[in-house]
């Protein structure tokens, strides 16, 4: 029993920590992101630097979203038919 609880509690423990590096991360983002929109600068560095990335990468995303957009409709299809069956049984 002991045990059980012990592993219980290892698990919330986690789940703090977890949740304290999220929100301390979030907030360090907002306040940088507040910083950075006060120089022009930067904004246009950033934006020059995330420019090339996409256009480096730009194969990759489009073939990662390509992915995702194929198992979205194959997602969408196979519940229409799930649907289709149970009005079909519902029917009988």
């Amino acid at each position: 029993m002991n045990h059980v609880h012990t592993k219980a509690a290892s698990s919330v423990a986690k789940k703090v920590v977890k949740g304290s590096i999220v929100s301390s991360t979030v907030h360090t983002g907002s306040r940088l992101m507040g910083n950075v929109a006060k120089h022009p600068v930067l904004v246009f560095g950033l934006g020059l630097i995330a420019g090339y990335m996409v256009y480096k990468y730009r194969k990759e995303i489009v073939s990662s979203t390509t992915k995702v957009v194929d198992a979205g409709k194959d997602f969408v299809l196979q519940q229409k038919e799930n649907l289709e069956d149970l009005v079909a049984e519902t029917k009988e």
